[in-house]
């Protein structure tokens, strides 16, 4: 097939002998779809209490929530769907997190329309990038802790919240706390799954959660009209397009290239980009491949065979496209929690990629200082002459590096 990506086993892995059954069989596609599901319900778990958080700030309807995550989960299906079956790995998608993320610190003051037209730009900015081949070319353009610093500044006021309900509504937040702990200790794939159940348990025993008006609701999709402002490309826009880049598009092909798929990245951020434009009308944020959950789909508890994964790549899309059509149960479900249990759900979440982020920063050891700042001046929620903190960071942060420590050799 052209275009196909080619799997090379790694070191100590051997392509084992397969039956018949192995190869065909609907038992032996069984955990390949488990893994799938897994991927979508962590997914749905941790960054989607974010995107939830995101549409409180935005102070829009349930009915336009809805729209958002059918947006997003439509557009991680398609995507995935179409690349894991095309290239014969497999690919996992999602929405940007860290862009999610910094979506609350600029609603509502961005308007919806203008942040529609920030989708836009950031997917045309991606594709753009993409069909060139020069993605690891722009992204070498921002110094990597830089890029880090930043990212940390965005996620880090998450994790700052996961505590502030202790003041309302302690023994959820600590029982929240505690089973993290086990988890992580225990079954660290599973955790945040794992707590979203003990929260939303902890919180019905409690009283505090009513889900008696729960019911199978589909989501309809609401068109949004697209505005563009200069505050909008350079605060949501240009900063997508760069934490979409350094936070996902190349670790989640790092994630591929060390399962031993090695893809081209081009296909993969071409039909990521042309899906985020279609879905950007619906509110849904930038799509692209997934990291995190892209680790649960490759390896071997997917399946044995290196070559029949793509199966897991396949049913994450399947999962993903059930979980849109629902997506009005899915924000009913979010709406009956106590905002407690989203802010703690959502910080936990997030410590991971957090501790990933400021260890990068330690880890550039060549500007550190620079990157340091960055991350001062992203966490600091500042916003000057309309532009937000996230752009101030990364400018701040590229400056201070070139003074601080000169031009870079890469």
């Amino acid at each position: 097939m052209q275009g196909q990506g080619h799997h090379s086993r790694g070191a100590g892995e051997a392509m084992p002998a397969l039956s018949n059954t192995q190869h065909g069989g609907a038992a032996s596609m069984l955990p390949a779809i488990v893994a799938g599901f897994l991927a979508v319900l962590v997914s749905f778990s941790g960054p989607l209490a974010i995107f939830f958080q995101a549409a409180q700030a935005a102070r829009i309807s349930n009915e336009m929530s809805a729209s958002w995550v059918w947006g997003i989960s439509i557009g991680a299906a398609v995507a995935g769907i179409v690349l894991s079956w095309r290239l014969k790995i497999p690919v996992i998608t999602a929405w940007s997190a860290p862009g999610t993320a910094l979506l609350i610190t600029l609603f509502p003051d961005l308007s919806l329309n203008e942040a529609v037209g920030a989708y836009l730009t950031a997917a045309a900015i991606l594709l753009a990038i993409g069909l060139s081949g020069w993605v690891e070319r722009v992204a070498a353009w921002v110094p990597p802790g830089v890029a880090s610093g930043m990212m940390a500044g965005i996620l880090i006021p998450f994790g700052l919240k996961a505590f502030t309900g202790l003041q309302t509504m302690p023994v959820l937040v600590l029982g929240m706390l505690a089973a993290y702990l086990v988890f992580k200790r225990t079954t660290p794939r599973y955790c945040i799954a794992l707590l979203l159940a003990t929260g939303a348990a902890i919180a019905w025993a409690g009283g505090s959660t009513d889900v008696g008006g729960l019911a199978f609701e589909l989501a309809l999709p609401q068109f949004i009209q697209p505005a563009w402002s200069w505050s909008s490309t350079f605060s949501l826009a240009l900063p997508l397009v760069l934490v979409t880049l350094t936070g996902q598009y190349l670790p989640g092909m790092t994630v591929l290239r060390t399962s031993g798929y090695d893809s081209p990245v081009r296909p993969i951020i071409a039909t990521s980009s042309l899906v985020s434009l279609l879905v950007a009308f619906s509110g849904g944020i930038t799509i692209a491949i997934a990291a995190i959950t892209a680790a649960m789909c490759t390896g071997r508890e997917a399946h044995e065979d290196p070559g029949r994964r793509y199966i897991a790549g396949i049913a994450n899309g399947v999962f993903y496209l059930v979980a849109g059509l629902f997506g009005g149960s899915i924000v009913m479900l979010f709406a009956a929690f106590p905002k407690e249990l989203v802010m703690t759900l959502a910080g936990l979440a997030l410590l991971g990629p957090i501790l990933a982020n400021l260890g990068a920063m330690v880890a550039a050891q060549d500007h550190c200082e620079a990157s340091l700042i960055a991350f001062v001046a992203t966490a600091s929620g500042t916003s000057f002459l309309g532009l937000g903190s996230a752009f101030w960071g990364i400018i701040i942060g590229i400056v201070a590096c070139r003074v601080l420590h000169g031009p870079r050799n890469k």
